[in-house]
């Protein structure tokens, strides 16, 4: 099985804190999409597996219209195997959805939304400079339970002035609107964005880790006693309702990018297109897949095995590092997880290496630290 993401490089304003690839001017949206078709077409011998999942990622995927997020579906649709019951997923912002869109939305084979909220006060949204305000927030995700059965938002801890309490009343509003899934990530202060800028000049405090680390432990403690597995890091879903795309990504299944900046996998290589919306959509017009790639050492991807696995569930298994990676992998895993063990940040249930619950909001590091270096 694999996934198909299409990037949507649109959004009404920037986000403070953001640095993906986008663009606030919608001008060459038409020529964009027609471009994310023929992409399409141009790569459809890139996989061969049935496509399990769909996501429309951006941006703000919700700018497109119904109209035009099923020309893009039927797209992969004539170029792709599609596998039974497929998850389709569109992200949103909660100013986009009004009733008559998700009415529309619902029309189409879209059967999952995943709603970038990040706070329900007033004052995170406006620091982070977000498009809609909490009343829009809450009022979108009322509606989109009427519509759609697999909704999932999206929350931000760890914002400067947001104190325990109130990240405590965002999580509890967001139990109250019966949502089954919950991605909850730690603002990060990335280069060139203006969160940064901000702070290097005194407007907005710096990040405080010790209160993202104490609202990450407040995050778990509050969603795991309401029924929220937390089946990766930074996401939580009730049985039956974790992100299949997500999982996939993080199990190391292939996938295809389309689009600018969009990145793809498929276990030996990996490539990203170019993150310009006038170069992308050029070279596409003239047949050419404006895209860089590189080969995956054995050591790559044992490391991405490790980062990506950590972060998860279902954790290391030390078979699956011989047989996939070879036994000096494995020896070397053994070599510096034992200290770990040691400290009990990492634990063993029969087959399966996970992260410790205290040692959670460390994974990354402790991935780290299991890298093989060359």
């Amino acid at each position: 099985m694999a996934g198909i993401y299409i990037h949507i490089p649109f959004c009404k304003q920037a986000c403070h804190y953001c640095d993906f690839h986008f663009s606030t001017s919608l001008k060459k949206k038409i020529p964009l999409i027609n471009a994310l078709r023929k992409e399409l077409g141009l790569r459809k011998n890139e996989l061969q597996e049935s496509i399990e999942t769909i996501y429309f990622g951006g941006g703000t995927p919700s700018l497109l219209s119904a109209e035009e997020i099923k020309l893009l579906l039927d797209s992969v649709a004539e170029n792709y195997t599609i596998a039974p019951n497929p998850e389709i997923t569109l992200e949103a912002n909660p100013d986009d959805l009004s009733e008559e869109v998700l009415e529309k939305l619902a029309q189409t084979n879209i059967n999952r939304l995943s709603i970038g909220v990040q706070s329900f006060f007033e004052r995170d949204l406006q620091l982070m400079n977000r498009a809609h305000n909490a009343k829009e927030a809450t009022k979108c995700i009322e509606l989109a339970n009427k519509y759609f059965d697999n909704v999932s938002i999206d929350l931000i801890y760890g914002i400067p002035g947001l104190n325990n309490k109130q990240w405590q009343e965002n999580l509890d509003t967001a139990l109250a609107l019966n949502v089954p899934h919950i991605s909850s990530y730690a603002l990060t202060v990335e280069p060139n964005t203006a969160l940064k800028i901000f702070i290097e000049k005194g407007k907005v405090k710096p990040i405080d880790e010790d209160q993202a680390k104490e609202q990450f432990d407040i995050l778990v403690e509050t969603l795991t006693a309401n029924g929220f597995i937390n089946y990766e890091f930074s996401n939580f879903g009730k049985p039956g309702f974790f992100s299949q795309n997500n999982t996939a990504y993080w199990l190391g299944k292939p996938y295809l990018g389309i689009g600018p900046s969009a990145h793809s996998f498929n276990k030996n290589t990996r490539s990203w297109n170019v993150a310009n919306n006038t170069k992308y959509i050029k070279a596409i017009e003239q047949d050419a897949l404006p895209a860089q790639k590189e080969v995956l050492s054995i050591t790559d991807s044992y490391n991405e095995y490790i980062m990506t696995r950590l972060r998860t569930m279902w954790g290391i298994s030390k078979k699956e590092i011989k047989r996939e990676f070879g036994l000096i992998y494995l020896e070397h895993f053994e070599r510096e997880a034992k200290q770990f063990f040691e400290k009990g940040m990492l634990q063993k249930q029969e087959e399966k290496i996970t992260i410790a619950p205290k040692a959670k909001f460390l994974s990354d590091g402790i991935a780290a630290d299991l890298f093989y270096l060359d």
